[in-house]
C-alpha cells in the first residue's frame, strides 16, 4: 500500500470534480436594476451622494450649456426656414415659381386628417411609454439638480 503524497490535502483529491454554480440570467436581470449593473450599487439619486452646492452647480452648468446650444441651433434653424421662405416668395413674385395654393391647402388638410388618425391610434402606446419613464419621479428625487438645470437653461437662452 503506497502512502499518500504529504503535499496533497484531503480536498485536493476532489479538485478534479469542480462544482460550478449555475446562474439564471433572467432572474438576475429582474432583481438587479440596469443602472446598478452599469454604474454600480451606489448609483441612486444625486441627493444621496453630493452636497446641495455641488448639485446646484452641476445642474446649472449642464442647463446653461443646453440652453446656449438650444439658442444657437434655434437661431440657425429660424434663419434657414425664414431665408428659404423669403427666397420662395421672391421667386414667386418674379415669376420663376407658380404656387398652386388650392393644392397646397388640400394637401395640408389631408396631412392634418392623417396625423389626427395616427395620433388617436398611437395614444395608448405613448401613455404606456410615459408611465414607464416617469420623469417626474426622477425630478422629485433630484429636485436640487433639476432646479439648477432649469435656472441654467434659462440663463443659457438669455446669453
Amino acid at each position: 500500500m503506497a502512502d499518500a503524497d504529504p503535499r496533497e490535502g484531503p480536498d485536493d483529491q476532489d479538485s478534479e470534480d469542480e462544482v460550478y454554480e449555475v446562474v439564471d440570467l433572467t432572474e438576475y436581470a429582474r432583481t438587479h436594476q440596469w443602472w446598478a449593473r452599469v454604474f454600480g450599487n451606489n448609483s441612486g439619486p444625486m441627493a444621496e451622494k453630493y452636497s446641495v452646492a455641488t448639485q446646484i452647480m452641476t445642474g446649472g452648468v449642464t442647463g446653461w450649456c443646453a440652453g446656449y446650444l438650444f439658442q444657437r441651433v434655434g437661431k440657425i434653424a429660424a434663419t434657414a426656414v425664414g431665408g428659404g421662405f423669403l427666397l420662395l416668395q421672391i421667386a414667386n413674385h418674379s415669376g420663376y415659381v407658380q404656387v398652386d395654393w388650392k393644392k397646397v391647402e388640400k394637401d395640408v388638410n389631408k396631412a392634418k386628417r392623417h396625423l389626427k388618425k395616427k395620433a388617436k391610434k398611437a395614444a395608448p402606446e405613448i401613455n404606456s411609454f410615459i408611465e414607464e419613464v416617469k420623469a417626474t419621479d426622477f425630478i422629485k428625487r433630484n429636485i436640487v439638480v433639476s432646479s439648477g438645470f432649469v435656472g441654467g437653461f434659462l440663463l443659457g437662452l438669455a446669453s
